[in-house]
Protein backbone atom coordinates (compact mmCIF):
# COMPACT_ATOMS: atom_id res chain seq x y z
CA UNK A 1 0.00 0.00 0.00
CA UNK A 2 2.25 2.62 0.96
CA UNK A 3 5.63 3.88 -0.62
CA UNK A 4 8.90 2.32 -0.08
CA UNK A 5 11.17 5.05 -0.44
CA UNK A 6 14.42 4.85 1.69
CA UNK A 7 13.53 8.82 2.92
CA UNK A 8 10.61 7.45 4.43
CA UNK A 9 12.59 5.66 7.15
CA UNK A 10 16.13 5.57 8.71
CA UNK A 11 17.13 2.09 10.34
CA UNK A 12 19.47 2.54 12.45
CA UNK A 13 20.95 -1.02 14.47
CA UNK A 14 21.62 -1.30 18.01
CA UNK A 15 23.05 -4.06 20.29
CA UNK A 16 21.11 -7.68 20.73
CA UNK A 17 19.21 -7.25 18.21
CA UNK A 18 17.82 -3.81 18.76
CA UNK A 19 16.63 -1.68 15.75
CA UNK A 20 15.53 1.84 15.71
CA UNK A 21 13.23 2.76 12.85
CA UNK A 22 13.79 6.27 12.84
CA UNK A 23 12.17 9.19 11.33
CA UNK A 24 13.72 11.78 8.82
CA UNK A 25 14.80 15.08 10.26
CA UNK A 26 15.18 18.30 8.12
CA UNK A 27 18.52 18.06 8.85
CA UNK A 28 18.82 15.09 6.68
CA UNK A 29 18.39 17.40 3.40
CA UNK A 30 19.51 20.87 4.69
CA UNK A 31 22.77 21.66 5.98
CA UNK A 32 23.47 24.14 8.91
CA UNK A 33 19.84 24.74 10.14
CA UNK A 34 19.87 27.02 13.30
CA UNK A 35 18.62 25.73 16.92
CA UNK A 36 16.66 27.39 19.30
CA UNK A 37 15.82 26.97 22.77
CA UNK A 38 13.00 25.67 23.45
CA UNK A 39 10.37 28.28 24.41
CA UNK A 40 9.21 25.40 26.84
CA UNK A 41 11.95 25.91 29.05
CA UNK A 42 10.40 29.60 30.03
CA UNK A 43 6.80 28.47 30.03
CA UNK A 44 5.22 28.47 33.82
CA UNK A 45 2.57 25.33 32.93
CA UNK A 46 6.06 23.49 32.45
CA UNK A 47 8.41 25.07 35.21
CA UNK A 48 6.89 22.51 37.82
CA UNK A 49 7.76 19.27 35.53
CA UNK A 50 11.25 17.38 35.99
CA UNK A 51 12.42 15.83 32.81
CA UNK A 52 10.17 17.60 31.13
CA UNK A 53 12.21 17.24 27.69
CA UNK A 54 12.68 13.72 26.20
CA UNK A 55 16.06 12.04 25.93
CA UNK A 56 17.41 11.78 22.45
CA UNK A 57 17.75 7.73 23.06
CA UNK A 58 14.78 7.34 24.52
CA UNK A 59 12.78 5.08 22.05
CA UNK A 60 9.46 2.56 22.78
CA UNK A 61 9.41 -1.64 21.76
CA UNK A 62 6.85 -2.37 18.68
CA UNK A 63 6.47 -5.58 20.38
CA UNK A 64 6.72 -6.12 24.42
CA UNK A 65 5.78 -9.38 25.10
CA UNK A 66 9.35 -11.29 24.62
CA UNK A 67 11.07 -14.69 25.74
CA UNK A 68 14.37 -14.37 27.48
CA UNK A 69 16.12 -15.07 24.15
CA UNK A 70 14.60 -12.91 21.73
CA UNK A 71 16.40 -10.07 20.22
CA UNK A 72 15.41 -6.71 21.50
CA UNK A 73 13.64 -6.00 18.09
CA UNK A 74 12.41 -2.89 15.87
CA UNK A 75 11.81 0.18 18.40
CA UNK A 76 10.63 3.86 17.39
CA UNK A 77 11.69 6.95 18.95
CA UNK A 78 9.82 8.44 21.77
CA UNK A 79 7.62 11.41 21.46
CA UNK A 80 7.73 14.35 23.16
CA UNK A 81 9.70 17.85 23.36
CA UNK A 82 13.03 18.61 22.69
CA UNK A 83 15.77 20.72 24.38
CA UNK A 84 16.13 22.60 21.12
CA UNK A 85 13.52 23.34 18.66
CA UNK A 86 14.31 24.13 14.49
CA UNK A 87 11.67 26.89 13.76
CA UNK A 88 11.75 30.25 15.63
CA UNK A 89 8.30 31.07 16.35
CA UNK A 90 7.76 34.53 14.78
CA UNK A 91 9.02 32.83 11.55
CA UNK A 92 6.86 29.65 11.48
CA UNK A 93 3.14 29.76 9.35
CA UNK A 94 1.58 26.47 9.76
CA UNK A 95 -1.18 25.11 8.41
CA UNK A 96 -4.12 22.08 9.34
CA UNK A 97 -5.70 20.12 6.51
CA UNK A 98 -8.15 16.74 7.17
CA UNK A 99 -8.77 14.87 4.41
CA UNK A 100 -11.54 11.29 4.19
CA UNK A 101 -14.19 10.44 6.26
CA UNK A 102 -15.60 12.16 9.23
CA UNK A 103 -14.67 10.48 12.56
CA UNK A 104 -15.35 11.59 16.12
CA UNK A 105 -12.42 13.91 17.36
CA UNK A 106 -11.31 15.45 14.24
CA UNK A 107 -12.52 18.85 15.75
CA UNK A 108 -10.51 18.09 18.67
CA UNK A 109 -6.99 17.48 17.00
CA UNK A 110 -7.20 20.84 15.07
CA UNK A 111 -7.96 22.52 18.41
CA UNK A 112 -5.21 21.16 20.22
CA UNK A 113 -2.72 21.44 17.83
CA UNK A 114 -3.83 25.30 16.75
CA UNK A 115 -3.40 25.99 21.15
CA UNK A 116 -0.19 23.61 21.46
CA UNK A 117 1.21 25.91 18.71
CA UNK A 118 0.41 28.96 20.21
CA UNK A 119 0.34 28.22 23.71
CA UNK A 120 3.40 26.16 23.97
CA UNK A 121 5.63 28.06 21.52
CA UNK A 122 4.21 31.19 20.70
CA UNK A 123 3.23 30.35 16.96
CA UNK A 124 0.28 32.36 16.13
CA UNK A 125 0.08 32.46 12.46
CA UNK A 126 -2.06 28.69 11.49
CA UNK A 127 -3.97 28.07 8.72
CA UNK A 128 -6.40 25.89 8.08
CA UNK A 129 -6.96 24.19 4.53
CA UNK A 130 -10.48 23.57 3.52
CA UNK A 131 -12.17 21.33 2.10
CA UNK A 132 -9.26 18.17 2.14
CA UNK A 133 -6.06 17.90 0.06
CA UNK A 134 -7.79 20.16 -2.85
CA UNK A 135 -7.92 22.97 -0.79
CA UNK A 136 -4.30 23.57 -1.53
CA UNK A 137 -4.79 24.54 -4.62
CA UNK A 138 -8.42 26.01 -4.53
CA UNK A 139 -6.55 28.59 -2.55
CA UNK A 140 -9.18 28.22 0.82
CA UNK A 141 -8.08 28.76 3.90
CA UNK A 142 -9.69 30.05 7.31
CA UNK A 143 -7.05 31.82 9.92
CA UNK A 144 -6.94 29.81 12.91
CA UNK A 145 -6.66 31.21 16.13
CA UNK A 146 -7.55 29.53 19.42
CA UNK A 147 -10.72 32.34 19.89
CA UNK A 148 -11.69 30.25 17.24
CA UNK A 149 -10.95 26.94 17.88
CA UNK A 150 -11.73 27.12 21.74
CA UNK A 151 -15.01 25.24 21.63
CA UNK A 152 -14.61 23.20 18.61
CA UNK A 153 -14.13 19.99 20.62
CA UNK A 154 -18.23 19.79 21.36
CA UNK A 155 -19.24 19.35 17.91
CA UNK A 156 -18.70 16.85 15.24
CA UNK A 157 -17.01 16.57 12.08
CA UNK A 158 -14.61 19.22 10.89
CA UNK A 159 -14.71 22.69 10.86
CA UNK A 160 -12.59 23.12 8.31
CA UNK A 161 -14.23 20.57 5.63
CA UNK A 162 -13.22 17.00 4.21
CA UNK A 163 -12.96 15.61 1.19
CA UNK A 164 -11.99 11.84 -0.62
CA UNK A 165 -9.47 12.03 -3.67
CA UNK A 166 -7.51 15.26 -5.12
CA UNK A 167 -4.31 14.52 -4.53
CA UNK A 168 -1.99 16.23 -6.41
CA UNK A 169 1.48 16.27 -5.57
CA UNK A 170 2.86 18.87 -7.74
CA UNK A 171 -0.12 21.58 -6.99
CA UNK A 172 -0.08 20.97 -3.45
CA UNK A 173 3.52 21.21 -2.83
CA UNK A 174 3.44 24.47 -5.46
CA UNK A 175 1.13 26.00 -3.02
CA UNK A 176 3.41 25.20 0.23
CA UNK A 177 6.61 26.96 -1.69
CA UNK A 178 4.57 29.54 -3.96
CA UNK A 179 1.16 31.02 -1.68
CA UNK A 180 2.79 32.25 1.71
CA UNK A 181 2.88 28.35 3.67
CA UNK A 182 6.18 28.83 3.49
CA UNK A 183 6.59 32.24 3.19
CA UNK A 184 9.51 33.73 1.86
CA UNK A 185 12.18 31.85 4.44
CA UNK A 186 11.08 28.64 3.48
CA UNK A 187 9.95 27.61 7.22
CA UNK A 188 6.45 25.81 7.39
CA UNK A 189 4.62 23.00 9.35
CA UNK A 190 2.15 20.82 7.63
CA UNK A 191 -0.35 18.97 9.25
CA UNK A 192 -2.00 16.06 7.47
CA UNK A 193 -5.17 14.52 9.74
CA UNK A 194 -6.22 11.58 8.07
CA UNK A 195 -6.19 7.86 7.52
CA UNK A 196 -3.97 5.45 5.52
CA UNK A 197 -4.87 6.75 2.21
CA UNK A 198 -4.19 10.38 3.36
CA UNK A 199 -1.15 9.30 5.00
CA UNK A 200 0.31 7.93 1.76
CA UNK A 201 -0.52 10.87 0.46
CA UNK A 202 1.07 13.02 3.10
CA UNK A 203 4.14 10.61 2.76
CA UNK A 204 4.78 11.87 -1.24
CA UNK A 205 4.22 14.84 -0.08
CA UNK A 206 7.15 15.09 2.29
CA UNK A 207 8.75 13.09 -0.45
CA UNK A 208 8.35 15.67 -2.88
CA UNK A 209 9.37 18.56 -0.34
CA UNK A 210 12.35 16.57 0.53
CA UNK A 211 13.70 16.49 -3.66
CA UNK A 212 12.93 20.37 -3.66
CA UNK A 213 15.06 21.11 -0.24
CA UNK A 214 12.33 23.18 1.42
CA UNK A 215 12.30 23.67 5.46
CA UNK A 216 9.06 22.26 5.84
CA UNK A 217 8.15 20.17 8.26
CA UNK A 218 5.75 17.25 7.44
CA UNK A 219 3.61 15.70 10.59
CA UNK A 220 0.57 13.26 10.66
CA UNK A 221 -2.31 12.47 13.25
CA UNK A 222 -3.26 9.36 12.08
CA UNK A 223 -7.67 8.86 11.83
CA UNK A 224 -9.44 6.12 10.91
CA UNK A 225 -12.80 5.09 12.72
CA UNK A 226 -12.60 1.59 11.74
CA UNK A 227 -9.25 0.61 14.10
CA UNK A 228 -7.46 -0.85 11.17
CA UNK A 229 -4.25 1.34 11.04
CA UNK A 230 -1.23 -0.86 11.71
CA UNK A 231 1.48 -0.63 14.57
CA UNK A 232 -0.38 1.90 16.75
CA UNK A 233 -2.32 0.55 20.00
CA UNK A 234 -5.57 2.28 18.50
CA UNK A 235 -7.16 5.09 16.30
CA UNK A 236 -8.79 8.09 17.30
CA UNK A 237 -12.54 8.18 17.98
CA UNK A 238 -12.37 4.66 17.79
CA UNK A 239 -13.48 4.05 21.51
CA UNK A 240 -15.82 6.86 20.98
CA UNK A 241 -17.21 4.40 17.96
CA UNK A 242 -18.02 1.69 20.13
CA UNK A 243 -19.75 3.41 22.96
CA UNK A 244 -21.94 5.03 20.48
CA UNK A 245 -22.82 1.78 18.88
CA UNK A 246 -24.16 0.45 21.90
CA UNK A 247 -27.13 2.92 21.95
CA UNK A 248 -28.20 1.10 18.09
CA UNK A 249 -27.49 -2.56 19.84
CA UNK A 250 -29.56 -1.89 22.69
CA UNK A 251 -32.39 -0.39 20.63
CA UNK A 252 -32.11 -3.61 18.69
CA UNK A 253 -32.57 -5.89 21.68
CA UNK A 254 -35.12 -4.00 22.65
CA UNK A 255 -37.34 -4.47 19.63
CA UNK A 256 -36.47 -8.26 19.24
CA UNK A 257 -37.11 -9.04 22.70
CA UNK A 258 -40.66 -7.14 22.31
CA UNK A 259 -41.60 -9.29 19.88
CA UNK A 260 -42.20 -12.69 19.25
CA UNK A 261 -39.34 -14.39 16.96
CA UNK A 262 -37.70 -11.03 17.04
CA UNK A 263 -34.81 -10.17 15.17
CA UNK A 264 -32.89 -7.22 15.48
CA UNK A 265 -29.76 -6.33 12.89
CA UNK A 266 -27.46 -3.28 13.13
CA UNK A 267 -25.15 -2.88 10.66
CA UNK A 268 -22.09 -0.85 12.12
CA UNK A 269 -18.85 0.71 10.28
CA UNK A 270 -16.01 -1.49 9.08
CA UNK A 271 -15.21 -2.24 5.84
CA UNK A 272 -11.79 -4.52 5.55
CA UNK A 273 -11.91 -4.97 9.72
CA UNK A 274 -14.47 -5.76 12.35
CA UNK A 275 -12.95 -3.90 15.14
CA UNK A 276 -16.15 -1.70 16.08
CA UNK A 277 -18.32 -4.76 15.64
CA UNK A 278 -16.25 -7.08 17.96
CA UNK A 279 -15.49 -4.48 20.58
CA UNK A 280 -19.22 -2.92 20.32
CA UNK A 281 -20.37 -6.90 20.95
CA UNK A 282 -18.28 -7.86 23.65
CA UNK A 283 -19.12 -4.61 25.22
CA UNK A 284 -22.89 -5.08 24.86
CA UNK A 285 -23.26 -8.69 26.06
CA UNK A 286 -26.88 -8.36 23.90
CA UNK A 287 -25.23 -9.50 21.16
CA UNK A 288 -25.92 -13.09 19.63
CA UNK A 289 -23.85 -13.14 16.84
CA UNK A 290 -21.23 -10.91 15.70
CA UNK A 291 -20.21 -10.82 11.60
CA UNK A 292 -16.86 -9.04 10.31
CA UNK A 293 -14.92 -9.42 6.83
CA UNK A 294 -12.28 -11.07 8.57
CA UNK A 295 -14.52 -14.17 9.17
CA UNK A 296 -16.46 -15.50 6.18
CA UNK A 297 -19.73 -17.43 7.18
CA UNK A 298 -22.20 -18.87 4.98
CA UNK A 299 -25.94 -19.15 5.72
CA UNK A 300 -27.52 -22.24 4.92
CA UNK A 301 -26.22 -25.92 5.77
CA UNK A 302 -25.43 -27.43 8.97
CA UNK A 303 -23.37 -25.17 11.41
CA UNK A 304 -24.89 -22.02 8.68
CA UNK A 305 -26.37 -18.75 9.96
CA UNK A 306 -30.01 -20.01 9.14
CA UNK A 307 -29.80 -22.40 11.32
CA UNK A 308 -28.03 -20.36 14.20
CA UNK A 309 -30.88 -18.10 14.48
CA UNK A 310 -33.43 -20.90 14.41
CA UNK A 311 -31.54 -22.08 17.33
CA UNK A 312 -31.40 -19.14 18.99
CA UNK A 313 -34.89 -18.56 18.67
CA UNK A 314 -36.35 -21.87 20.07
CA UNK A 315 -34.30 -21.04 22.98
CA UNK A 316 -34.19 -17.51 23.90
CA UNK A 317 -37.45 -16.35 21.28
CA UNK A 318 -35.25 -13.59 20.19
CA UNK A 319 -31.84 -12.45 19.05
CA UNK A 320 -29.88 -9.43 18.25
CA UNK A 321 -26.96 -9.88 14.80
CA UNK A 322 -24.12 -6.90 14.84
CA UNK A 323 -22.77 -6.95 11.27
CA UNK A 324 -19.66 -5.17 9.54
CA UNK A 325 -20.41 -3.45 6.38
CA UNK A 326 -17.45 -5.23 5.00
CA UNK A 327 -18.48 -8.52 6.39
CA UNK A 328 -19.80 -11.16 3.39
CA UNK A 329 -18.72 -9.19 0.43
CA UNK A 330 -18.26 -12.53 -1.35
CA UNK A 331 -21.53 -13.79 -0.70
CA UNK A 332 -22.65 -10.50 -2.64
CA UNK A 333 -23.07 -9.75 -6.17
CA UNK A 334 -19.64 -7.08 -6.56
CA UNK A 335 -19.66 -3.99 -7.54
CA UNK A 336 -16.86 -3.56 -9.49
CA UNK A 337 -16.56 0.49 -8.78
CA UNK A 338 -14.07 2.80 -6.03
CA UNK A 339 -14.89 5.92 -4.30
CA UNK A 340 -12.58 9.28 -4.46
CA UNK A 341 -10.26 7.41 -1.98
CA UNK A 342 -10.12 4.27 -4.33
CA UNK A 343 -11.44 2.00 -1.50
CA UNK A 344 -14.13 -0.65 -3.26
CA UNK A 345 -17.80 0.56 -2.97
CA UNK A 346 -19.14 -2.34 -0.91
CA UNK A 347 -22.98 -3.50 -1.28
CA UNK A 348 -25.20 -3.37 1.82
CA UNK A 349 -24.71 -6.37 3.40
CA UNK A 350 -27.32 -5.12 6.09
CA UNK A 351 -30.01 -5.00 3.88
CA UNK A 352 -29.03 -8.01 1.98
CA UNK A 353 -28.75 -9.91 4.86
CA UNK A 354 -31.88 -9.29 6.51
CA UNK A 355 -34.05 -9.81 3.51
CA UNK A 356 -32.52 -13.53 2.99
CA UNK A 357 -33.44 -13.98 6.85
CA UNK A 358 -36.84 -13.13 6.18
CA UNK A 359 -37.03 -14.91 2.81
CA UNK A 360 -35.65 -17.77 4.94
CA UNK A 361 -38.23 -18.24 7.56
CA UNK A 362 -40.92 -17.64 5.34
CA UNK A 363 -40.45 -20.28 2.86
CA UNK A 364 -39.95 -22.28 5.77
CA UNK A 365 -43.15 -21.93 7.01
CA UNK A 366 -42.81 -23.02 10.61
CA UNK A 367 -41.59 -19.92 12.30
CA UNK A 368 -42.65 -16.46 11.84
CA UNK A 369 -40.08 -14.14 12.94
CA UNK A 370 -40.14 -10.49 13.66
CA UNK A 371 -37.00 -8.54 11.85
CA UNK A 372 -35.82 -5.16 12.42
CA UNK A 373 -33.14 -3.30 10.60
CA UNK A 374 -30.77 -0.76 12.46
CA UNK A 375 -28.04 1.36 10.25
CA UNK A 376 -26.42 4.00 12.37
CA UNK A 377 -23.37 4.62 10.09
CA UNK A 378 -23.49 8.20 9.98
CA UNK A 379 -24.79 8.87 13.20
CA UNK A 380 -21.61 7.25 15.03
CA UNK A 381 -19.00 8.92 13.03
CA UNK A 382 -20.68 12.46 13.06
CA UNK A 383 -21.03 12.93 16.63
CA UNK A 384 -18.04 14.81 19.35
CA UNK A 385 -15.55 12.64 20.66
CA UNK A 386 -16.05 11.12 23.95
CA UNK A 387 -13.85 11.75 27.06
CA UNK A 388 -11.05 9.03 26.41
CA UNK A 389 -11.01 10.14 23.07
CA UNK A 390 -10.46 13.77 23.65
CA UNK A 391 -7.61 13.03 25.94
CA UNK A 392 -6.16 10.71 23.28
CA UNK A 393 -6.59 13.43 20.64
CA UNK A 394 -4.69 16.07 22.85
CA UNK A 395 -1.84 13.88 23.39
CA UNK A 396 -1.54 13.10 19.84
CA UNK A 397 -2.16 16.75 18.48
CA UNK A 398 0.99 17.86 21.50
CA UNK A 399 2.90 15.33 20.11
CA UNK A 400 2.96 16.12 16.50
CA UNK A 401 3.29 19.89 17.13
CA UNK A 402 6.98 18.50 19.50
CA UNK A 403 8.37 16.52 16.95
CA UNK A 404 7.95 19.29 13.93
CA UNK A 405 9.17 21.92 16.37
CA UNK A 406 11.79 19.77 16.99
CA UNK A 407 12.75 19.26 13.33
CA UNK A 408 11.24 15.83 12.39
CA UNK A 409 9.85 15.32 9.54
CA UNK A 410 7.84 12.44 7.36
CA UNK A 411 6.16 10.85 10.44
CA UNK A 412 2.64 10.82 12.54
CA UNK A 413 2.45 10.35 16.18
CA UNK A 414 0.94 7.42 17.27
CA UNK A 415 0.22 5.46 20.83
CA UNK A 416 2.74 2.28 20.54
CA UNK A 417 2.07 0.15 23.52
CA UNK A 418 0.72 2.94 25.94
CA UNK A 419 3.86 5.45 24.93
CA UNK A 420 3.26 8.13 22.04
CA UNK A 421 5.96 7.61 19.26
CA UNK A 422 7.23 9.23 16.21
CA UNK A 423 6.34 6.51 13.43
CA UNK A 424 7.48 6.86 9.57
CA UNK A 425 5.20 6.86 7.33
CA UNK A 426 5.90 3.73 4.84
CA UNK A 427 4.81 1.55 8.53
CA UNK A 428 1.36 3.59 9.02
CA UNK A 429 0.40 2.56 4.78
CA UNK A 430 2.48 -0.56 4.93
CA UNK A 431 -0.73 -2.66 5.27
CA UNK A 432 -4.30 -2.76 6.71
CA UNK A 433 -4.51 -3.72 10.74
CA UNK A 434 -7.74 -6.62 11.01
CA UNK A 435 -8.93 -8.92 13.46
CA UNK A 436 -6.83 -11.99 13.72
CA UNK A 437 -9.32 -14.90 13.73
CA UNK A 438 -7.34 -17.47 15.32
CA UNK A 439 -6.72 -15.11 18.09
CA UNK A 440 -7.84 -14.90 21.73
CA UNK A 441 -9.54 -11.73 21.48
CA UNK A 442 -11.74 -13.32 18.49
CA UNK A 443 -12.23 -16.42 20.98
CA UNK A 444 -13.20 -14.24 23.44
CA UNK A 445 -16.00 -13.33 21.46
CA UNK A 446 -17.16 -16.63 20.44
CA UNK A 447 -17.44 -17.44 23.84
CA UNK A 448 -19.59 -14.62 24.88
CA UNK A 449 -22.24 -15.10 21.87
CA UNK A 450 -22.08 -18.54 22.04
CA UNK A 451 -22.15 -18.19 18.31
CA UNK A 452 -20.36 -21.08 15.15
CA UNK A 453 -17.10 -20.04 14.37
CA UNK A 454 -18.28 -21.21 10.75
CA UNK A 455 -14.55 -22.16 9.77
CA UNK A 456 -13.03 -25.37 10.22
CA UNK A 457 -9.58 -25.08 11.99
CA UNK A 458 -7.94 -25.75 9.08
CA UNK A 459 -9.85 -23.45 6.80
CA UNK A 460 -8.94 -20.62 9.59
CA UNK A 461 -5.10 -21.42 9.31
CA UNK A 462 -5.38 -20.81 5.91
CA UNK A 463 -7.66 -17.67 6.39
CA UNK A 464 -4.94 -16.07 8.52
CA UNK A 465 -2.10 -16.95 6.50
CA UNK A 466 0.24 -13.92 6.61
CA UNK A 467 -1.52 -12.41 9.46
CA UNK A 468 0.79 -13.02 11.74
CA UNK A 469 2.12 -9.51 12.59
CA UNK A 470 -1.50 -8.13 12.48
CA UNK A 471 -1.91 -10.43 16.00
CA UNK A 472 0.87 -8.78 17.56
CA UNK A 473 -1.19 -4.97 17.18
CA UNK A 474 -4.90 -6.51 17.72
CA UNK A 475 -3.48 -7.90 21.76
CA UNK A 476 -1.43 -5.19 22.45
CA UNK A 477 -3.91 -4.07 25.19
CA UNK A 478 -5.84 -7.67 25.88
Amino acid sequence: MGSQSNFQMKVVPGEFGYVLQDVPHLSDYISDLQTYPNPLRSNPAYSVVKQYFVDMDDSVPEKIVVHKDTPRGVHFRRAGPRQQVYFASDDVLACIVTCGGLCPGLNTVIREIVHSLDYMYGVTKVLGIDGGYRGFYSKNTINLTPKLVNDIHKRGGTILGTSRGGHDTMKIVDSIQDRGINQALLLAQVYIIGGDGTLNGAAVIYEEIRKRGLCVAVAGVPKTIDNDIPVIDRSFGFDTAVEEAQRAINAAHVEAQSAENGIGVVKLMGRYSGFIAMYATLASRDVDCCLIPESPFYLEGKGGLYEYIEKKLKDNGHMVIVVAEGAGQELLAAKNEEDASGNKLLQDVGLWISQRIKEHFAKQDKMSITLKYIDPTYMIRAIPSNASDNVYCTLLAQSAVHGAMAGYTGFTSGLVNGRHTYIPFNRITEKQNKVVITDRMWARLLSSTNQPSFLGSKCASAGNAGNTDASINATKNT
